[in-house]
């Protein structure tokens, strides 16, 4: 049965992307057009404005575990969609049934931990660029808190 997920992140930088999925042992292959998925739409999936059913399983590009090639059963992907309600980036989507085979562990519940490293690898541009010296201090219960000094 499928689980289609719309993750709730505004994603507006590819490469801060490949950073955090990088992070979480992924990777974004960039120009991937289809999402491993469970490939049968059962209905019931509210999706963005622009997405109809058939849209289901594609995309722009693609977040895939590092070494899936090599896993039984391969574990599901996360879909990169460009928006299509004339807001600038792109849309997550992925099917969740089963854990995803494996992704779910690394990107946690609702991609919480994905939603995480891209907020910490944004955060973390932006004081650079204003001369800040970030330091990571990652918690036992897998949250992040980043330092920032001058």
């Amino acid at each position: 049965m499928s689980h289609i997920a719309t993750v709730n992140l505004d994603v507006l930088d590819l490469d801060a992307l490949a950073q955090a999925a990088q992070r979480l042992g992924l990777e974004l292959v960039r120009d991937q057009k289809t999402y491993r998925w469970y490939g049968v739409n059962l209905g019931g999936n509210t999706l963005p404005a622009g997405f109809s059913a058939e849209d289901l399983g594609r995309c722009d590009h693609a977040l895939r575990l590092v070494g899936a090639e090599e896993m039984h059963p391969a574990p599901y992907e996360i879909g990169v969609s460009r928006r299509r309600d004339g807001q600038p980036g792109y849309l997550l989507f992925w099917d969740f049934w089963a854990g995803g085979f494996g992704l779910q562990a690394r990107v946690g519940e609702n991609c919480r931990r994905l939603r995480q490293e891209y907020a910490c690898v944004q955060a973390m541009q932006t004081a650079m660029a204003d001369q800040f010296a970030v330091e990571t201090l990652r918690r036992e219960d897998g949250s992040v808190r980043l330092q920032f000094t001058r």
